[in-house]
């Protein structure tokens, strides 16, 4: 994970950006005398509450679980994803 303080994130705020967002790797942004931040792409961000969302329902977590339980087992169905 990257890291950068205050200063250096201004100077360099577009390649910092596009760091996080083309490295899908968060950046970590120092802030002295405060607390520090991360800063993540917005695929990332997306990618997060979806999970959060997913883990919510116990519902899913059970379905997900056995389906998990199943491929582990050889019972998943192959699909070509070309048929889609």
């Amino acid at each position: 994970m990257k890291t950068a303080n205050y200063s250096d994130l201004r100077s360099n705020l577009k390649s910092y950006l596009d760091t996080v967002v083309n490295d899908s790797e968060p950046l970590i942004v120092h802030r002295s005398g405060n607390n520090s931040v991360v800063v993540i792409s917005l695929d990332e961000y997306n990618a997060i509450k979806e999970t959060e969302y997913l883990a919510s329902s116990s519902e899913m977590m059970k379905r997900l679980r056995n389906a998990e339980i199943n491929m582990n087992a050889g019972k998943g169905i192959k699909i070509n994803i070309d048929e889609l």
